[in-house]
């Protein structure tokens, strides 16, 4: 089967289309524009400039990708926008390529949900099965790790980061890097905890949750320094991957400081 135009669309004689592809009306495609195999365009979709989307994306109206990117510093440069497979991307949704001062390219995992009016800044890595709810949005730069989700109107500065399996609440504002597994929540963002649920419905099992909070509470508590309790929680839980994964990503270089408990 190949692909399949509206004739109400224009694509450029230069776009990849492969086998299967859906392009409903009044879409504009882009020349150097790649999209996957049955990869469906509901109607007034827009795609420019160096643009790669996986198979079995979905993207719905007025979404608008691979336009030039929010940066003072972009001057035209022929950088890309890598969108992975099995993608639902909604209405009003944005997603901007790299700038060559940065990465390059902005890259979208695999098995996304992008709601309504979601935003994906220039030289973003999100991982895998992310959801971004209504008017969520990515600064620059930011990396998300596989299986977040971002509660709705909630915002990441540039350069943050968001470690893997983590939550961000609605209206959440995050100047500050979040820990795999944990939850933020507020304006500014303070941790509130561990993302339980998202564990408990992942099929995490009960040793390495149990291990997890009891970290937690370590790392967080009022004895010694913070530096003499990331030892603590490294030596104490050495056996235990996610608890290394946690430890990794704070000690990790990075350019905004981690994002700690709060009063609700």
């Amino acid at each position: 089967m190949s692909a399949a135009i509206d004739p109400l669309s224009r694509v450029d004689d230069g776009a990849e289309l492969a086998e299967g592809v859906q392009i409903g009306p009044y879409c504009t495609v882009g020349a150097g524009v790649k999209l996957g195999a049955r990869t469906r365009l509901i109607s007034h979709v827009s795609i420019h400039g160096n643009v790669e989307i996986g198979e079995d994306c979905v993207v719905y109206p007025f979404a608008a990708l691979g336009h030039p990117p929010q940066d003072f510093k972009y001057s035209g440069e022929n950088t890309r926008l890598v969108i992975g497979k099995r993608n639902v991307i909604r209405e009003q949704v944005t997603m901007h390529p790299g700038t060559a001062v940065g990465r390059g390219v902005t890259t979208i995992g695999d098995d996304g949900y992008y709601m309504v009016g979601s935003h994906v800044a220039h030289d973003c890595v999100v991982g895998n099965r992310v959801v971004m709810a209504n008017n969520a949005t990515l600064g620059g730069y930011v990396t998300v790790g596989d299986h977040v989700m971002f509660g709705g109107l909630s915002a990441v500065h540039q350069h943050g980061r968001i470690g893997r399996q983590a939550f961000v609440g609605g209206l959440a504002a995050v100047v500050t890097d979040v820990i795999p597994f944990g939850m933020a929540h507020g304006n500014h963002a303070h941790l509130t905890g561990l993302n339980l649920v998202g564990l408990k419905r992942r099929g995490f099992p009960r040793t390495t949750i149990r291990d997890l909070r009891a970290a937690y509470r370590l790392l967080f508590a009022a004895e010694g320094t913070f530096q003499e309790r990331l030892s603590d929680v490294a030596e104490l839980f050495a056996e235990t991957p996610e608890v290394q994964e946690v430890v990794a990503f704070i000690r990790a270089d990075a350019g905004r400081s981690l994002c700690m408990p709060g009063a609700d």
